[in-house]
């Protein structure tokens, strides 16, 4: 099994988290209210949301709260209903995700697609969090083969990215020959620290820097991982 084959198990499966939705025109008054639930971004999440369309055109009422520019226009061509960034939401049913490491604690890196802030905040939104990666992604302590994403305002980014120096080695996002701009408009800068003995406290400092709008530490933020490999699925839950 090559890592897209496996991504695509991964996807299959989280599909079958989502809760259950009626079919649209089955109620007394021909309607049917519609699960609220989040789609991820990245390459893993694509997939995802590709089911999601499948979902939705045999019938099934999702209404989806997209985590990036990108997974707006791929949800929208699926013809997935939608509620607008600005919306209040309420309680969001469900979020499937990726993500870029996972560690033995259920603790994630996530944002190499950029879109680690708004994916936090529908994050911090959703009832269950549903992560899904191949066995690449895992991974004995954060830190081993990715460097923390981490968005900051192009206001003072000199000045933040000297700071950030402090705590590693920081590098600007480029995409094209050309500095890497979010969808809210802010900077990148990969912070490569290494294998991180605390991502909790290593987090806090990020998060006490001026200029940090969001860290790409995810932490005790998994309700469940799902993990596709040669051997098949794997369900993970976090630790009681």
């Amino acid at each position: 099994m090559d890592q897209n084959e496996a991504k695509r198990l991964a996807a299959r499966a989280a599909i079958e988290e989502l809760p259950p939705s009626g079919v649209a025109g089955s109620g007394s008054d021909g309607t049917v209210r519609a699960v609220t639930i989040g789609l991820g971004s990245g390459s893993t999440a694509k997939l995802f949301v590709d089911e999601v369309g499948a979902r939705v055109r045999a019938g099934a009422a999702y209404c989806g709260v997209p985590t990036s520019k990108a997974t707006r226009a791929q949800a929208e061509a699926l013809g997935v209903p939608l509620l607008a960034d600005e919306d209040a939401w309420g309680e969001i049913a469900v979020t499937v995700d990726g993500a870029d490491e996972v560690d033995e604690h259920l603790d994630m890196i996530k944002g190499g697609g950029g879109a680690l802030t708004r994916e936090k905040i529908v994050n911090d939104a959703s009832r269950r969090n549903v992560i899904i990666v191949d066995e690449s992604k895992m991974k004995k302590r954060l830190g081993e083969s990715w460097a923390i994403p981490v968005e900051v305002l192009r206001f003072g980014f000199g000045h933040t990215k000297a700071a950030l120096a402090k705590l590693g080695e920081p590098r600007v996002r480029e995409r094209d020959g050309a500095t890497y701009v979010t969808d809210a408009g802010n900077y990148i800068v990969d912070l490569a620290t290494g294998p991180i003995a605390d991502a909790r406290a290593l987090d806090l400092a990020l998060h006490a820097i001026p200029g940090v709008v969001e860290t790409g530490l995810f932490l005790a933020r998994a309700s469940l991982v799902i993990v596709a490999g040669p051997s098949g699925i794997r369900r993970l839950t976090p630790a009681k």
